[in-house]
């Protein structure tokens, strides 16, 4: 089959967790065998046939679900899922009409949708069993997903040290760097081929280091090092690539930490800007509460947070913290 494993996923909801997986299965699997975007359709060809071709090709549909899978709405206010022409349910529908293997795969705390979340030639998938990826114990649980998949598509030993090419940006591991070699000894060329050979190695490590994406100084897991009580913010579960980023977060109360749910932040490669708004007290935010933060690399290796608050009956606040990486 042309593509073993084909990753659907909403760019709004699990793009990062996407691309980083399709980076490990493809290291796994080879670059012929994981199939993850449908950008790249023809113009003036039926996109809807397009999908359905390329899903035909696979053995296995990885559906990536996130917090809001279910719930993003279009432009127009619609719910995707609820939009027939919808990409995401366009190529789960053309797996399950085809009883081609779906697995759910849940990221950041995902739970699976109800079937009457879903449309009619989706709901089959309510019942598929799921497995879940979390950004604690992402390299075990993927190994754990590659075993799973194997029944699938073939492993080799080949494969692990493929390059990878990923149609959305994604975090590829560190190039192995090559053995050097003995330096061949003639009498009048020797230093100047050896000066050549290393500004060439020169070149290329400056190519490949602005090449290859980096790791975001605000991914991860952080706690605040001092709250200064209810309705603050005690911990922040951040990732994500380019220019989106998905923050968690854990808001503090007793006898344990609220749970203020996901969002998606915009990034501009120094700050993230996120906000949440609370329309009743029970996550531990006041009711009529809009918080909005505003997340910066801090200094040695710290993030610094800034929560400005507005309210709906009195006057709004700005509070400054500074948070470290959770142990």
């Amino acid at each position: 089959m042309a593509h073993a494993i084909f990753i659907s996923y909403r760019r709004d909801d699990t793009e990062g967790e996407a691309g980083r997986l399709f980076d490990d299965l493809t290291r796994a699997f080879g670059n012929d065998s994981v199939f993850m975007d449908v950008s790249g359709i023809d113009p003036g060809t039926d996109f809807r046939k397009a999908i359905d071709a390329n899903v035909g090709g696979c053995g296995v549909l990885l559906a990536m679900i996130g917090p809001t899978w279910a719930t993003i709405t279009g432009q127009d206010g619609q719910l995707r899922l609820d939009n027939a022409n919808d990409y995401v349910r366009l190529e789960i529908a053309s797996a399950l009409a085809r009883n081609i293997a779906v697995i759910p795969v849940l990221v950041h705390d995902a739970h699976m949708p109800h079937a009457d979340q879903l449309p009619d030639n989706l709901k089959d998938l309510a019942y598929r069993n799921s497995v879940e990826i979390t950004h604690a114990r992402w390299n075990s649980d993927v190994q754990l997903l590659i075993q799973a998949l194997k029944q699938y598509v073939n492993a080799t030993p080949a494969t692990e040290t493929d390059t990878v090419h990923a149609t959305v940006p994604v975090q590829l591991p560190p190039p192995h760097a090559a053995q050097e070699a003995a330096p061949v000894r003639t009498k009048k060329n020797t230093p100047l081929m050896v000066g050549l050979a290393v500004l060439g190695l020169a070149v290329i490590a400056l190519i490949v280091y602005f090449a290859l994406p980096k790791p975001s100084a605000i991914n991860g897991r952080w706690t605040d090092t001092n709250p200064i009580g209810l309705g603050s913010v005690a911990e922040l579960d951040i990732s994500g690539y380019g220019n989106q980023r998905t923050i968690h977060a854990w808001g503090i109360c007793k006898p344990t930490n609220c749970d203020w749910g996901t969002q998606n932040a915009t990034y501009d490669g120094q700050k993230a800007k996120v906000t949440w708004s609370f329309l009743s007290d029970a996550n531990g935010g006041e009711k009529g509460r809009v918080a909005t933060l505003t997340i910066s690399p801090g200094t040695a290796g710290k993030l610094d947070v800034v929560i400005e608050n507005t309210y709906a009956t009195r006057q709004g606040n700005v509070h400054n913290f500074e948070f470290v990486r959770a142990q």
